[in-house]
């Protein structure tokens, strides 16, 4: 297996929002307010960037088809934005604008295509959580009754679009650092009630901790992270679950460096990918073991049921997975 490079042409933008619909349909959200769609494997790349966005940062995107998709831009305030196109990014419409100072919002992720999620920063001592029920077409901030203190210097991490993740209709996961404990959140109810299970990846400091997560169905799932400073080492990067984010066991050979997105190869129970700065790692033993089979920079990675799967990153670099 190796990237095939898919050279959108826009290279001083990074990519950390991918969303990949099939072999040949995939949505990037990067910075500058960039939003990019392709229909042909990557082939050509059309420009469909929200009107007046060239100051927001894209570090999210869900994709449902080719021509309906949902953006959030990420800062503090008013930066973090949600938006929503059924028409290939043609129009847009600004669904969500956030107006808590203390608010920051990092992933989204969708159950189906109506509901969905967004994740916040701790506003107040605990993660905020924004849902939808119509697509991402409206929001509302849901009660933090449910949500178990946050550790004091917790965050998630906008690294890849991948702190927040879903499996089936009602489980959904985030992904946390910066504090003590690098934690994985889970709520088996849409968000309304969260449990909180420490992971052996290292934290204890705003660079360090778990930034991203892939769950294959709502037993099994990955979690890589690490450092992020390029002259920091970045030991016990990765941990694996087997029952549902209860408990985390450290991978016995992780990856060699930190890593900021991941994802499960279709049909497969026991392969995945994870992407960072520094290469591309794959495990086939259910995350216990991982080996790097590629050196070049990507951010995040998705894949789809066709047996496809995208990765994008700094400088404009975008490449889908060929054998």
């Amino acid at each position: 297996m190796h990237w095939a490079a898919k050279d959108p042409g826009t290279p001083t933008i990074r990519f950390r929002g991918l969303a990949a619909v099939d072999r040949r349909t995939a949505w990037l959200a990067g910075t500058e307010g960039t939003v990019l769609r392709t229909t042909d494997g990557g082939a050509h790349w059309r420009d469909v960037s929200p009107p007046g966005a060239a100051g927001l940062q894209f570090r999210d995107v869900t994709a449902f088809d080719a021509r309906r998709a949902v953006v959030l831009a990420i800062g503090e305030g008013e930066a973090s934005r949600v938006y929503r196109t059924d028409d290939g990014g043609t129009t847009w419409t600004e669904s969500f604008r956030n107006t808590d100072p203390k608010a920051f919002y990092d992933c989204l992720a969708f159950f189906d295509r109506r509901h969905g999620l967004a994740l916040s920063d701790p506003v107040d001592g605990r993660f905020r959580i924004l849902s939808t029920a119509d697509g991402g077409r409206s929001w509302r901030v849901l009660s933090a009754d449910g949500m178990p203190p946050a550790l004091d210097g917790e965050a998630g991490f906008a690294a890849s679009g991948q702190c927040l993740v879903t499996a089936g209709p009602k489980d959904v996961w985030l992904a946390t650092g910066g504090g003590a404990h690098a934690r994985v959140l889970h709520s088996a109810d849409r968000g309304l009630t969260w449990t909180a299970a420490g992971t052996p990846v290292p934290a204890g400091d705003p660079a360090k901790g778990v930034f991203a997560l892939a769950f294959r169905d709502r037993t099994h799932g990955i979690a890589v992270g690490g450092d992020y400073r390029p002259d920091q080492p970045s030991p016990r990067a990765a941990a694996f679950t087997e029952d549902g984010g209860r408990t985390w066991r450290p991978a016995t050979t992780p990856p060699p460096a930190y890593r900021s997105g991941a994802a499960w190869l279709p049909h497969s129970r026991t392969a995945a990918l994870a992407v960072g700065p520094t290469g591309t790692d794959l495990t086939t033993d259910g995350g216990r073991t991982w080996r790097t089979i590629d050196t070049g920079s990507y951010d995040t990675v998705a894949c789809t049921p066709d047996l496809s799967c995208w990765a994008a990153g700094e400088q404009g670099r975008v490449a889908r997975l060929e054998r």
